[in-house]
C-alpha cells in the first residue's frame, strides 16, 4: 500500500462532538444519501477514537439505511483500535486524503484535519478531495471546538465550495463573531477590515447586539432576531433544507459562500 497522504493530526475527539455537524448533513444531504444506490460515506480522519465515525454511521442510518460508512485515518494504531467496532456497514481503513475506498463516496466528512496547514495546501486537499467525490457528491469540511458547542463549515460539490455555515449552542458564545477561530483555513486569516468574511461577521455581532432585548424570552429568541435583522443585508439561506426557521432554531445559520468569498 502507497503510504498515505497527509499528516497525522492531534487525533482530539469525542462523543457528541460533530452532532451538529451530522444533524445538518442529514437534513441538507439526506435526500442525496436516499436517492444513490449503496452509498457510500467517508469520515476522514475521525482521530484517537471510533465515536464519531460509529455516530455519524447511527445518525445517517436512521434516515437513509442502505448507506455505508468507511472512517479513515493515517495513523495505523488508530486504525486497530477502531477495528473491534465495525460492523455491517461500517468499516474501518488506513489512508488519507487519497480516499483508500473501493468506490467513489456520495459524501465526505473531513473534520478538523485542515487546520494544521497552510491556505494553499487547504484549497489543493478540497480539490483533491472533490476530484474523489461521485457524481453530484460533497464534501463538508469544517473544524469545530472541543466540545462541539461552536462549529463552522464549508459544503462543497464537484464545482468548488458552496455554502458556509455556522453552528453554536446559544450560550457557548458572548458575540457570533466568536466563531471566528473556526472558520475554514482559506477565511480564518482573512478575517480583517476590507475582506467579505469580516464584515458579515461585523454585521452579524452589530444583529447581535440590537436584539438584545429579545433575549428576555431566551438566547434562543435572540438569535433568531439577530438572523432576521441579518438577512436585511445578507442572503442568508431561508429555504430548507439548509435554511429556515427550523434551522436557525438549532443554532445554525447558512449562507452561499460567494458571499463570503475571497477576492483572490
Amino acid at each position: 500500500m502507497a503510504r498515505p497522504v497527509g499528516a497525522i493530526t492531534r487525533g482530539t475527539t469525542g462523543h457528541n462532538r460533530l452532532r451538529r455537524a451530522d444533524r445538518w448533513i442529514a437534513a441538507a444531504h439526506g435526500p442525496l444519501l436516499r436517492a444513490a444506490d449503496r452509498p457510500l460515506v467517508v469520515d476522514l480522519g475521525y482521530g484517537a477514537s471510533h465515536a464519531t465515525t460509529l455516530e455519524l454511521f447511527t445518525r445517517l442510518r436512521a434516515i437513509a439505511p442502505g448507506v455505508e460508512v468507511v472512517g479513515i485515518e493515517i495513523d495505523p494504531a488508530r486504525v486497530a483500535l477502531a477495528k473491534p467496532y465495525e460492523r455491517e456497514g461500517l468499516s474501518f481503513a488506513l489512508g488519507g486524503f487519497e480516499l483508500p475506498v473501493a468506490r467513489p463516496p456520495a459524501l465526505v466528512r473531513a473534520f478538523n484535519v485542515l487546520r494544521q496547514y497552510g491556505e494553499a495546501e487547504a484549497w489543493h486537499y478540497w480539490d483533491a478531495l472533490r476530484a474523489r467525490l461521485a457524481p453530484g457528491g460533497v464534501l463538508v469540511e469544517g473544524t469545530c471546538s472541543e466540545t462541539g458547542h461552536r462549529a463552522v463549515w464549508v459544503g462543497l460539490d464537484g464545482d468548488g465550495p458552496r455554502t458556509l455555515t455556522f453552528s453554536a449552542r446559544f450560550d457557548a458564545f458572548d458575540r457570533p463573531s466568536d466563531l471566528a477561530d473556526r472558520l475554514p483555513k482559506t477565511l480564518i486569516h482573512r478575517n480583517v477590515p476590507g475582506e467579505r468574511i469580516h464584515a458579515f461577521l461585523r454585521d452579524f455581532d452589530h444583529a447581535w447586539a440590537v436584539s438584545a432585548p429579545y433575549g428576555a424570552h431566551g438566547l434562543r429568541q435572540r438569535w433568531l432576531a439577530a438572523i432576521g435583522a441579518l438577512s436585511a443585508s445578507w442572503p442568508v439561506t431561508r429555504r430548507p433544507p439548509l435554511g429556515g426557521r427550523r434551522r436557525w432554531r438549532l443554532g445554525e445559520v447558512t449562507l452561499p459562500w460567494a458571499a463570503v468569498a475571497p477576492d483572490s
